[in-house]
């Protein structure tokens, strides 16, 4: 199952390289008027969102367009686990492990007032399984949880089938561009 996991990795990694900034940059817009159009979004207060990384779909202005009108919280890598915490502004962010901008805000803990949690992912799959970087981040915040979950990926990240095992998390959609499942 790991090196099945793996293989999707390197597998994925390679489409991404194909693409270009520009055209990721693009897609991250569709796909982020799809979420801001979607009814959950719209009806949601507290949205447990991520400060994206080169390759993931571009989080950064969206944050800060929603975080005037809603509670946008961030993941802060703490160990081997992640820590909530929320977005204030730009000011109030600092590089942490893996060069992720990150809010500096102290911890959220009241996990039940999450209405939505947008879910990065290296892969998805049409059932709403989904294939992490492997440190098990998300496998371990996930399951806390009572949010509706939305992974987020472009298209090419989305598969008929992923390998899952019975810790991994289903999200309850997947966007990925102007389409959902």
């Amino acid at each position: 199952m790991k090196e099945r996991k793996n293989e999707l990795r390197r597998q994925i990694a390679r489409r991404k390289a194909c693409q270009s900034a520009a055209t990721l940059r693009s897609l991250s817009l569709d796909i982020l008027e799809t979420l801001e159009n979607h009814p959950v979004f719209r009806s949601s207060n507290t949205v447990l969102l991520y400060h994206s990384m080169e390759d993931e779909v571009y989080t950064h202005a969206f944050i800060e367009k929603w975080s005037k009108r809603k509670h946008i919280l961030l993941p802060v890598v703490q160990g081997d686990e992640l820590e909530i915490r929320s977005y204030r502004n730009p000011d109030d962010m600092a590089v942490g492990t893996y060069g992720i901008k990150e809010p500096t805000g102290t911890a959220f803990h009241d996990y039940t007032q999450i209405d939505l949690a947008i879910v990065p992912g290296v892969a998805f799959d049409t059932s709403g399984s989904r294939l992490g970087r492997g440190k098990g981040y998300y496998d371990k915040l996930l399951p806390e949880l009572t949010a509706y979950k939305i992974g987020i990926c472009f298209p090419f990240q989305l598969m008929d089938k992923i390998p899952a095992e019975e810790f991994d998390v289903r999200m309850d959609e997947v966007i990925f561009n102007k389409k959902q499942y």
